[in-house]
């Protein structure tokens, strides 16, 4: 907090001889209008009003000069001022905003919404405020097009347009440009190092493809999260909330978020801007505990139970006379403490070097703290930090920049390798199965107890090393009892394990990767009359650095490189009415060859007043191999993730431990050595392996033709119409037709320890393999490859919103999704759609329903659909979610006050199978100088 207050002394110590004018702005009603711009015509110096809509103005010009007065929502005003003891006293009229909101995102050039080629869903600074969400990002949920998937109460991911998990590495997000995906993981971590709700200006989101202007991964979509610039949005702005979540399996917790913003433009030439949030809450705990491999929940009735969020459980064998038999394992609630903390600060400095719009920025950013995420496994996120660091410049015509993205895992770990080791730290797996076995066995023997009997009799011996009396005669383990969570035993084992990389014994994973990227832009208006050109390009470098826990880097880091350009061409035809835009772009990663991406768009404006907007457009994306794609490593226990980059097959190695079968009839070593290029290249499909283990048919077994991953690619057809209707109405349909190609999938294959897969049962090598898997000398991998199969998705959205009585708002929008591909081309191909078919969003609000005080009430709306991700598959149920707000301004202390809440009389709903069920919130807000 020192250094708060150290830019707030400085903020406020510095002063400069200037004119200085006050005033006020209000609107038709009188009403102060908080936030209005006040500049001076010809010259940079500006300002913004106070919360009760009054200004001070300093500058350095002579009088008499001229002012320009604008806000959002409002038409703009120019006032002469003649004399420092002139009181302006501005009245702003209203102006319809529906037609004249700007975007810049879908062209990378201001345009009138309703004129954007491509569907564009936006929030501006009175969407921002009115939120019925805890924080503005959490708000999105309520736009168009937009799906969550929420792994934690702060790690929700976005999706539009489907075929999204947890880790939507389809999608896109830059925070006042730069890209917030993690370095190793190749995905956005919500807004964990993004903006805070008190210095966000504006959000827009394209849910299409946008690669041709934006490169690899903007794939499935793009969110834009833009700052307020210190030289208009200047003075020091608080928040706190305060507020309780309640879910069925944590119980009612208390949530806290603070955050503050300080800004000061020393001069004209000169500002500096720094944010500072802290939220603390209590995790949507994952408890459900459905069997993932059949039968009833619970060893009670089921020996092989592996309940979903109970992890140890996962650890199982095959115990002939007895048969499928798991490990007993440990609820996700008792491996972390399920506690969420998110801390995020920025610095920035701007400078106006020149007398025209150039500006540089130097900007600073951190965001750490603790969270879950869920992709194979479910992991804690303890103690992580990512930052960013850039520098731009950027001016009417043009910008440049370069950043870097650094992170370090710090404390994380993966609490299904937390379980099974804590587990082992107790008893080792082979003493475990063989205490069980015996138990079992002897008890049915000398007791005659049947098959449930027997079996609690033996998990009660594998487990504590107790006997009933009539065969104490067992030896005794020399293994101990199992921990029990919130033991001094356990507690011990669980911190010594989660602090341990070695996963054979620990569950702690090391990440230090960075990202290095830098992209430029030119727009020619200027110097190119007859149309608008713009050309660009862009460079990238990864740097994996995990010390062998993630990727192959055992021996060092390992990076590689991506490069793109691009031009775009708008021009107007029909006196102006018709717009074309095409672009075109190429990229170029290095271990994979060239895409290019082109797009082209016409949007006509029709009506006397070109208010009925058609668009159409055409425009492919493709998406990069992530670097978990390429060059992940990582034995997982059960199976192992293999990238499948060239060298990446030679650098994996590990060395497994052969049958006493396969040693003494198939003659093989006690030890044998396999890499990656087993998974890819001598391996039979899982499903083939099942038939042959179920018929002892050769003739079952398939081989794997396993391809190493390459781009996939998409070709987005859209049409769409938006209009504002009588000032008041406003419309906008949106029908569009995807068609993917080399869908990038994973794929589970079965490498036997020797031999050489085929068909030829004549053939020994291969009839090797059947003694193999006839032995259990068997490896599951998990691979990285494309689909053969073509892929397409349809969809359409309808949007309305029109004010109904005076200033009451109401909205409603529908989506419609579905995808297909013919299962036979690839069957075994898991499309992982994860999104409902239909969805309903509606809203109802009044910034102003008496003086000051104001409201706003979101309703959603989704029927069942099928997730499926490597952690685990399953329907997620319709559900209905109701979300209010009603906040108070006190314009004379310059606070507004807002109670709210999420999920109002709802039951806890899911998102994403195997994360927690999503509860209920309720908040209180105080801010200061919004």
């Amino acid at each position: 907090m020192r250094v708060y207050l150290l830019i707030m002394l400085l903020f406020s110590g510095i002063s400069f001889a200037q004119n200085t004018i006050t005033g006020s702005v209000t609107d038709g009603n009188k009403q102060s209008i908080p936030g209005a711009n006040i500049s001076i015509v010809g010259d940079r110096s500006g300002t913004s009003t106070d919360f009760d809509g009054t200004f001070k103005l300093s500058t350095a010009v002579k009088l008499p000069f001229t002012i320009k007065v604008s806000a959002v929502g409002f038409e703009t005003k120019t006032i002469s001022v003649t004399s420092v003891s002139q009181k302006v006293n501005v009245t702003l009229k209203d102006e319809e905003t529906k037609l004249n909101e700007i975007v810049v995102s879908a062209s990378r050039t201001p345009e009138r919404v309703i004129e954007s080629p491509v569907t564009i869903e936006r929030m501006g600074i009175q969407e921002i405020r009115s939120t019925t969400a805890p924080t503005f990002y959490d708000g999105l949920e309520n736009l168009k097009e937009v799906n969550f998937n929420t792994s934690s109460i702060s790690f929700k991911s976005i999706n539009t347009r489907g075929f999204a998990s947890v880790a939507n590495t389809r999608f896109m997000q830059l925070v006042d440009g730069m890209d917030n995906s993690s370095p190793a993981l190749n995905f956005v971590l919500g807004n964990l190092i993004g903006i805070s709700d008190l210095d966000v200006a504006n959000v827009e989101l394209l849910p299409g493809a946008s690669s041709a202007l934006y490169g690899a991964n903007a794939f499935n979509g793009i969110l834009f999260m833009n700052s307020k610039s210190p030289f208009t949005d200047e003075g020091i702005s608080v928040y706190y909330k305060y507020g309780q979540t309640t879910q069925k399996a944590a119980g009612t917790n208390d949530y806290n978020d603070f955050g503050i913003r300080a800004a000061k433009a020393f001069t004209k030439h000169f500002a500096l801007k720094a944010n500072f949030t802290y939220m603390e809450a209590t995790e949507w705990i994952a408890a459900d505990t459905r069997s993932m491999t059949g039968g009833s929940v619970g060893h009670a009735n089921n020996q092989n139970y592996d309940g979903l969020n109970i992890y140890g459980d996962e650890v199982t064998t095959f115990i002939p006379n007895v048969g499928q038999v798991s490990r007993t394992g440990y609820r996700e609630q008792d491996l972390t403490d399920n506690k969420v903390k998110n801390v995020k600060a920025d610095f920035s400095a701007h400078i106006k070097p020149f007398a025209d719009d150039t500006e540089i920025i130097m900007q600073y950013k951190i965001g750490l703290g603790s969270t879950i995420y869920q992709g194979a496994n479910r992991y804690a996120l303890k103690d992580f930090m990512m930052q960013q660091g850039k520098i731009e410049v950027k001016g009417k015509n043009f910008f440049a920049r370069v950043y870097a993205t650094d992170e370090d895992a710090g404390n994380s770990y993966d609490m299904r390798f937390a379980a099974w080791n804590v587990n082992r730290a107790a008893k080792s797996d082979q003493e475990w199965f063989t205490n069980y076995a015996t138990a079992y066995q002897l008890s049915g023997a000398v007791m005659g107890t049947n098959a449930n009997e027997s079996a609690a009799i033996a998990r009660n011996f594998a487990d504590y090393n107790v006997l009933p009396a009539a065969i104490s005669f067992i030896p005794k383990p020399t293994g101990s009892a199992r921990f029990e969570p919130g033991s001094a035993q356990f507690n011990s084992a669980l911190a010594k394990v989660i602090s341990n990389p070695d996963l054979t014994q620990g569950a702690k994973f090391i990440d230090h990767s960075k990202l290095y990227h830098s992209d430029v832009n030119y727009n020619f208006r200027d110097m190119i009359k007859w149309a608008e050109v713009q050309v660009g390009g862009s460079w990238r470098e990864y740097v994996m650095d995990s010390e062998g826990t993630i990727f192959t880097d055992y021996n060092g880091p390992i990076s590689y490189r991506e490069y793109g350009a691009y031009g775009q061409l708008t021009k107007k035809f029909l006196d102006d009415r018709l717009k074309f835009t095409g672009s075109l772009r190429y990229d170029k990663s290095q271990n994979f060859d060239g895409n290019v991406s082109p797009r082209v768009s016409f949007v006509y404006s029709a009506g006397e007043s070109r208010r009925h907007n058609f668009r159409l457009s055409y425009q492919t994306g493709f998406r990069n191999p992530t670097t978990q794609d390429q060059y992940i490593g990582l034995d997982l226990g059960p199976f192992a993730l293999i990238g499948s980059a060239p060298e990446n097959l030679d650098r994996f190695q590990e060395t497994v431990n052969v049958s006493a079968a396969g040693q003494a009839i198939a003659g093989q070593p006690a030890t044998i050595g396999m890499s990656g290029q087993n998974a890819y290249h001598n391996a039979y499909t899982v499903a083939s392996v099942q038939a042959f283990a179920a018929s002892a048919n050769p003739g079952d077994l398939q081989v794997a033709n396993i391809g190493l991953v390459k781009p996939e690619q998409v070709q987005a057809f859209e049409v769409g119409y938006r209009s504002v209707v009588q000032n008041d109405l406003s419309i906008d349909l949106n029908v569009y037709y995807n068609i993917y190609n080399d869908f990038m999938n994973t794929a589970r294959v079965i490498s036997p320890y020797y031999g050489t897969v085929g068909t030829d049962s004549s053939n020994p090598a291969v009839q090797q393999t059947y003694q193999a898997l006839a032995f259990g000398d068997r490896r599951v991998y998990q691979v990285y490859t494309n689909t053969t199969a073509q892929v397409s998705s349809l969809g359409f959205g309808v949007g309305v919103s029109k004010k109904i009585y005076k200033d009451f708002e109401l909205g409603v929008n529908y989506n419609y999704a579905q995808f297909e591909f013919n299962q036979a081309d690839d069957p075994s191909f898991i499309a992982g759609f994860n999104t409902p078919k239909h969805r309903i969003k509606a809203s109802l609000g009044n910034a102003k329903v008496i003086k000051n005080l104001g409201f706003n009430v979101n309703v959603r709306w989704n029927t069942e659909y099928l997730w499926q991700s490597s952690f685990g598959d399953g329907i997620v149920p319709e559900n209905t979610v109701l979300d209010a707000q009603v906040n108070y301004a006190f314009p004379k202390l310059k606070s507004v006050i807002k109670v709210g809440a999420t999920n109002l009389f709802g039951s806890d709903y899911i998102q994403v199978i195997g994360a927690g069920a999503i509860g209920q919130q309720w908040f209180v807000s105080w801010t200061i100088n919004p």
